[in-house]
């Protein structure tokens, strides 16, 4: 798939040349992105850059939890337990996850990922965008501070991982480059640059040590996790931190991420083409997104340059000062491409940190980055998933077993109580979908309700869900939570029934064979 998308990739002039043209608009230095002033929690720290020095950090993480929890535990003992001392020893060592997840060691935790960035804090920053129901309010406010930054390499260290990619000139292949980064994530940072023919680019620097370190930090993460109890029993920790390993992995090679970039590139602008030719009116056609071009020549595993985006406005800023016709229209954007990423390219950028989207309102483009995180679905897992969501949306109890089972989320043994509590999770997820005109999220609660049903699931699932499925339903809550957060009201139905309809008429044959 990959290589029939990219070798056939058209000039992008031509490209350009064939689609709507928007009308001319006047940006203003208040319509620039100005990622150094919204983050505010950008620090100078030197990257922990082997697995000594890491494992190190998160010894030091373990210790203080521990110490603050027996603090805690100790000061909150009541009286008649303390005298009485008739608590056994397996309640004694039974530490609940109100014992360990105290407001202070909250943020130790995130203060700690922050610093060790890498695998430790991607998986931090995950976290940080589930609901209230599922990641207890105390952690969540600390993560937040996760999910907004990453402390940043002191510039000695910076150039030294510039040094190793291109050599000590490197230099020499920019006009300006600014040792101030923009803004930092889990793997690498992003500076500003203007390279020798003017262009204006974002070079992304990957972290020292942070693609050889994945193994030993899952591993440590895993063992936190244990402790604080922050995942329950029956949720099948050990698959999901295999998956979060092999995700990793391929986000630290950049010269994959790049490939994905212009294979996503390719697919909006083909499909904007197919919209024209086809005559396809709608109110959220595909020239609304834009993915940057990438610069091959300033690309290598460790360093990623491509196209700076100048103007657009984050999540947040959409958020408090826009009114609720611009946020509705986000909203659409974001959840018309993420039908389309599954069921149409049947590839998809997974990983919902609302930090990979920029709008800018003055000519309706949503700007997409961050490609490290692409996953291509199986054809037939796809057929069996639009059976799940369609079912979901008219209410279609059996479809949505049957199809479940053919995707291997059920084994067909499963008790009566736990069909019952799986169906039941389908048709609070394809909610949006089944409803007639508006669906207001903002009186709606699909992850509390879903929060209900999983210590059924938990407790009688019989096999893991597919390994695909950490990864979209990832992105699919993450979708669903950003309308949330945003207070959106929009016609959801008739976004997925559009891309239901055609999928249908090209493989709807195929699907009732299966």
């Amino acid at each position: 798939m990959y290589d029939s998308l990219i070798h056939g990739q058209k000039d992008i002039s031509e490209i350009k040349s064939t689609q709507e043209k928007k009308p001319e608009t006047e940006h203003t230095e208040s319509d620039e992105i100005h990622l150094r002033h919204t983050n505010s929690f950008l620090k100078e720290n030197k990257v922990p850059s082997n697995s000594v020095s890491r494992a190190i950090q998160f010894a030091a993480l373990g210790i203080k939890l521990g110490v603050n929890t027996a603090k805690e535990q100790y000061f909150s003992k009541k009286p008649e337990a303390t005298e009485t001392s008739q608590t056994s020893d397996s309640e004694k060592k039974n530490i609940s996850v109100t014992d360990v997840l105290t407001e202070k060691n909250a943020e130790i935790l995130a203060d700690t990922l922050c610093k060790m960035r890498g695998a430790a804090l991607k998986i931090g920053q995950i976290m940080s965008i589930q609901d209230e129901s599922t990641v207890p309010p105390v952690i969540q406010k600390a993560l937040e501070k996760v999910r907004h930054s990453a402390n940043v390499m002191p510039t000695w260290q910076l150039e030294q991982a510039m040094s190793a990619e291109f050599g000590e000139a490197w230099k020499s292949g920019f006009k300006h480059f600014d040792t101030k980064p923009i803004a930092a994530a889990s793997i690498g940072q992003v500076h500003k640059g203007v390279l020798a023919n003017g262009k204006e680019v974002a070079i992304k620097v990957q972290y020292p040590g942070v693609a050889d370190s994945i193994e030993s930090d899952i591993r440590n993460v895993e063992r936190i996790i244990k402790y604080t109890n922050l995942v329950p029993r029956g949720a099948f920790l050990g698959q999901t931190m295999e998956q979060a390993r092999k995700e990793l992995t391929q986000e630290c090679d950049y010269v994959r991420e790049a490939k994905s970039q212009k294979m996503f590139r390719k697919l909006i602008q083909d499909d904007a083409i197919a919209e024209k030719n086809r005559g396809y009116v709608t109110d959220v056609p595909m020239t609304s997104y834009s993915v940057p071009e990438v610069f091959d020549e300033f690309t290598t595993r460790r360093v990623l340059c491509t196209e700076l985006i100048k103007y657009g406005k984050t999540i947040e800023q959409i958020k408090e000062e826009y009114p609720i016709e611009v946020r509705n229209r986000v909203a659409k954007l974001i959840l018309k491409l993420c039908l389309k990423e599954l069921f149409e390219f049947r590839f998809m950028q997974t990983d919902p940190n609302w930090a990979n989207f920029f709008y800018d309102p003055k000519t309706d483009t949503l700007h997409l980055l961050d490609f490290g995180a692409c996953l291509e679905f199986p054809q037939e897992f796809v057929d069996q998933y639009l059976r799940v969501v369609h079912a979901s949306a008219t209410k279609d109890f059996e479809t949505v077993i049957d199809a479940s089972r053919k995707m291997g989320f059920l084994t067909g043994q499963e008790s009566k109580e736990m069909n019952e509590a799986h169906a039941t999770a389908a048709m609070h997820i394809g909610e949006p979908f089944a409803c007639e005109g508006i669906y207001d999220f903002r009186s709606k609660a699909i992850p509390e309700r879903v929060t209900k049903i999983i210590p059924t699931m938990l407790k009688q699932r019989l096999t893991a869900p597919p390994p695909v499925t950490y990864s979209l339903h990832r992105k699919l809550s993450g979708a669903f939570l950003l309308c949330n957060k945003l207070d959106v009201a929009i016609e959801c139905r008739e976004i997925f029934l559009d891309v239901y309809n055609r999928y249908m008429e090209k493989r709807g044959h195929l699907i009732n064979k299966q």
